[in-house]
């Protein structure tokens, strides 16, 4: 993949992501810009989920640690299990926000 074809996958999947949690009426305060997106929650935690152009990876950090994703088959995979971000994105809202919640990304 080219790095331009990278960058575009790259803000596809962030505005989705804003999309996603906009559905779901949880107040998280998001900022949206050159590449990274900041979530902030009301405990004034943060998930920053930045790209990485020289790896082409997706990198997402969170209270519970450093995430790092790859696109295969047009699904963000995380590099050290089979997570997809989705999955994992799920989960770390849902315990920084306190609110059980789904963030489907996955076509």
């Amino acid at each position: 993949m080219t790095e331009t074809e990278f960058n575009n996958q790259v803000d596809l999947i962030l505005e989705n992501i804003v999309e996603a949690i906009d559905s779901t009426g949880i107040d998280i305060d998001y900022e949206l810009a050159a590449g990274m997106l900041t979530l902030t929650f009301e405990n004034e935690s943060k998930i920053v989920i930045n790209r990485q152009a020289a790896m082409q990876e997706l990198w997402v950090a969170a209270r519970a640690g450093g995430f790092h994703y790859r696109l295969e088959e047009g699904i963000w995979k995380e590099t050290r299990s089979d997570s997809s971000l989705s999955q994992r994105l799920s989960k770390l809202i849902s315990e920084q926000s306190a609110i059980p919640l789904i963030i489907c990304l996955d076509a």
